[in-house]
Parts: C-alpha cells; sequence; structure tokens
C-alpha cells in the first residue's frame, strides 16, 4: 500500500481541476452573451490582430520620429519577437492544449474568426500585444494607456471571437510581460 494519496486528492490536482473548470464556466459565459455591438469590431480587431499587424504598424509609425519614439518601436518589436516565439514555438508545442469547441448550433456564430490549427494554449495574439505595449511604455510613457488598452481588447476579443479560453489569454499576457522584461533588461544591459 502506498503512503500517496490518490491522484483526485493531490492539492495541487484538485487546483489544477478547479482553475480548468473556472476557465470553461467563463468562456462558456462569453459563448453565451449576446453583444451584437461588439461583435464585428471584436472579429475585426481579432483578425487585425493576426501577425501582430497592429503592433507592426504602431512601431512603423513611432520609428518615422527619431529619439525615443524608434527606439520605443525597435524595442516593442523586439519583445513581439520573443514572445510570439516563446508562445508559438515552444508553449503551444509543449502544452498542445485543444482549441475551444464551437458547437455547430452556436447562438452568435457571426462573432467567430476562423480557428487556427495550432494550440490553445498559451494565446500567442495576446503574449505579442502584450509584449509590444509592455516593451514600449518605459521608452514612451505616453503610449502606455493606449497600448495597455489595446492589448487588453486584443486579448479578450480571442476568448469573444471562440478561439481562446480566458486561461490561454492570461498565460499570453504573463508570457508578453515576460518576453518585454527580457528585452528591456538587455537593453540596459547593452547601454
Amino acid at each position: 500500500m502506498s503512503d500517496h494519496p490518490p491522484n483526485d486528492r493531490l492539492p495541487h490536482r484538485r487546483l489544477a481541476r478547479d482553475l480548468g473548470a473556472l476557465d470553461q464556466a467563463l468562456y462558456e459565459a462569453v459563448t453565451v452573451t449576446e453583444t451584437p455591438a461588439l461583435d464585428r469590431a471584436l472579429r475585426r480587431l481579432s483578425a487585425a490582430a493576426d501577425h501582430s499587424k497592429i503592433s507592426v504598424a504602431v512601431a512603423g509609425l513611432l520609428a518615422l520620429v527619431p529619439g525615443r519614439p524608434r527606439r520605443a518601436a525597435l524595442l516593442g518589436m523586439a519583445a513581439v519577437g520573443v514572445a510570439s516565439a516563446s508562445a508559438n514555438l515552444v508553449g503551444k508545442k509543449l502544452v498542445r492544449r485543444r482549441r475551444p469547441h464551437r458547437a455547430e448550433d452556436s447562438p452568435f456564430p457571426g462573432r467567430h474568426v476562423a480557428m487556427p490549427d495550432s494550440a490553445s494554449f498559451p494565446s500567442g495574439h495576446t503574449a505579442s500585444a502584450v509584449a509590444f505595449a509592455a516593451a514600449v511604455g518605459p521608452a514612451l510613457p505616453v503610449a502606455t494607456v493606449p497600448l495597455g488598452l489595446i492589448a487588453v481588447a486584443v486579448g479578450y476579443s480571442r476568448v469573444h471571437t471562440g478561439v481562446h479560453y480566458p486561461g490561454d489569454v492570461i498565460a499570453g499576457a504573463l508570457l508578453g510581460t515576460g518576453a518585454a522584461a527580457v528585452v528591456l533588461t538587455a537593453a540596459r544591459a547593452t547601454h
């Protein structure tokens, strides 16, 4: 007889099960909440965040202005690179979480975007948007709030459009924050 409790009695297993249940419940609450005024805008925002197009566009504009804005653009794009590689080449391959199930009889199919083929965890869109905002903000404080709001909206849009669970978005935000910290630390060390 073993001195170890069964797997379902281990505190970390119970915590993981409870967090999974909460993640599913939050996702389902979003999927059944009617929000016609938001659906089209969030679908467009989610698509605009594909391949970090929003961050690339903002970085392009910032790069046109010498000094702090140009440095902020470079830091932001470096952070996007680190976050994207970490999410897509490491995180998704390690965790392999399935994407949310979208029922054929979904109450609001018009809010959906195409379901990606990649794993769900973590949200790469969120990781990249948060990384950009978190790296640009310290270099260009006036951009902190607008870019932070965009990053939050991108993260929520991924749940709203049915391609991520809230936990995927939270993990992506943490990964993006970490990627920005790595880039900012490296930048300080080289100056």
